[in-house]
């Protein structure tokens, strides 16, 4: 690894990816929920997003591709990282989203720094727990200065204390790599079988199965690229939540809510015994700080806004009434018994059934979806209605409900499959650009390309499965996109 890195992972690139915390219709969400004022970007109103740490600048692309009349600008450290996405923003004619390659220690003072918009909305995923202090502290110059008021801000991070029982799992695999590999992505490989046979040599430190045998299952079945550049970063440092809100206090963000937005439901996160003790306190971050002791959730997704403007529930509830929801699952698979922090709710079929078969083929007002025929039960709370829906992944804003596909959108789609063909799993999770929804829609990239099919017309899952050379396994998974995804994406505007 080069010297310039100062620490940071740059001689394998990371992967590319999609977080739909990213979404600033979902941080607007985030904070009408509660009970911030925030205006859901629609129509072709313009918008500024800054990215920090955009890596190869997938998220800040598809923004751009879904959002024409916005100006999108993303960063990073990495000047491999800044080449690739400027490449992939030239291929698909993005002219509306800005790559720059900037060290966050010397940023804000740098004269690059007086080009850059202040902006409505700022998006940090996962790198503030693996930058040096000094960066750390040169990102909240650049948010003091580039926040306007009222803007939001997404920041995630590894955090504290879930992290705390696995430092040692990390610290094991940090260090014995380096020493028996040369490349990152080798060395975190090697990291990870030498802390495999500590555990089965019964180390006594690596015996808690909830810090090592588990975690270490799971990390066989991620990508090697993420698991270098989380691992083996010299400053990596999981924080505690009261302290990344200190941080960010000095840029004058006040912490609004959680980017799960489930978790903004204390009763869906918290027993009943251990809400007792949470609401024992009004400091919202001591609140917090019980619920990070409560739950397995070893990274935090957190909402900042610069000047929270508080309104009353009459106000969010009328806000919310004229939000418009599109269908992310089929409407009759909709799950009825869902996972979430507490354990598992049931969810009412009367209710939720009528409402996901009203805007299965098309994005509806909420206020619609809560008259729809059939909807049975209070009528009067949307937020509820809505935290659900889109906090569990069954609905997503539309921002531009009934606007067809768009040029941009589609031209970036059809570079995803070009360049990701090639090297990915069929089955890898990536996203599309929607101009209907402004944001991104996950799904697979057999998905994407079975939508890109049935665009060009062809809906045979015997002829796709023939293009991707696969066999009849494969093919009968080919007929369920075509059965039950493809229904959801033409809604969306995918297709």
């Amino acid at each position: 690894m080069t010297d310039w890195g100062g620490g940071y992972i740059t001689d394998i690139t990371y992967l590319t990816g999609w977080y739909r915390q990213q979404s600033p219709s979902l941080l607007a969400l985030t904070c009408l929920l509660n009970g911030v004022e925030a205006s859901i970007p629609a129509g072709d109103e313009p918008v500024q997003v800054l990215e920090l740490g955009c890596g190869q600048g997938f998220a800040s692309l598809l923004l751009a591709a879904s959002n024409p009349s916005w100006r999108i600008t993303a960063i990073d450290f990495n000047p491999a990282h800044i080449a690739a996405a400027r490449a992939w923003a030239a291929e698909a004619r993005l002219e509306n989203v800005t790559f720059l390659e900037a060290d966050f220690a010397t940023l804000a003072e740098d004269p690059l720094a007086r080009d850059i918009p202040q902006a409505d909305f700022v998006t940090l995923h996962g790198i503030w727990s693996g930058i040096a202090p000094a960066a750390q502290d040169g990102i909240v110059r650049l948010l003091r200065d580039k926040v306007r008021p009222g803007g939001v801000v997404h920041v995630s991070y590894n955090v504290l204390p879930a992290w705390g029982p696995r430092m040692g799992l990390q610290r094991i695999i940090h260090d014995s790599g380096r020493l028996l590999a040369g490349r990152s992505d080798r060395q975190v490989e090697e990291g990870i079988k030498l802390a495999q046979g500590l555990v089965a040599a019964q180390a006594f430190n690596l015996r808690n199965p909830a810090s090592t045998g588990q975690i270490l299952d799971q990390l066989a079945s991620l990508p090697v690229p993420y698991l270098a550049h989380e691992f083996m970063n010299e400053n990596w440092r999981p924080c505690f939540m009261r302290d990344v809100a200190a941080a960010f206090a000095g840029a004058k963000l006040e912490w609004v809510g959680a980017g799960h937005l489930i978790e903004n439901f204390p009763e869906l996160t918290l027993t009943a015994p251990q809400l007792a003790i949470q609401q024992r306190f009004d400091d919202p971050l001591m609140r917090e700080l019980i619920k990070d002791m409560c739950i397995d959730r070893a990274l935090r997704h957190d909402v900042f806004v610069r000047g929270a403007r508080r309104i009353t529930p009459a106000i969010r509830d009328a806000t919310l009434m004229d939000v418009s929801l599109g269908m992310a699952v089929p409407a009759d698979e909709l799950p009825f018994e869902v996972a979430v922090p507490v354990g598992k709710i049931e969810l009412s079929r009367t209710f939720y059934l009528p409402v996901a078969r009203a805007m299965a083929d098309a994005p509806m007002h909420v206020r619609d979806l809560l008259n729809a025929e059939g909807v049975e039960g209070r009528k009067d709370n949307p937020a509820e209605m809505v935290g659900i829906m889109v906090g569990l992944g069954f609905a997503e804003l539309a921002t531009r409900p009934g606007v067809g596909t768009g040029a941009a959108a589609m031209r970036l789609n059809q570079v995803t499959l070009r360049r990701m063909m090639r090297t990915e799993n069929i089955n890898r999770p990536v996203a599309a650009a929607s101009l209907c929804m402004g944001t991104a829609i996950p799904l697979t990239l057999l998905e994407l390309f079975v939508s890109d099919q049935v665009r060009r017309g062809n809906a045979d899952a015997s002829y796709i499965a023939d293009l991707l050379g696969i066999g009849a396994v494969e093919g009968t998974t080919i007929e369920s996109v075509l059965r039950t995804r493809i229904p959801v994406l033409r809604a969306a505007g995918v297709i």
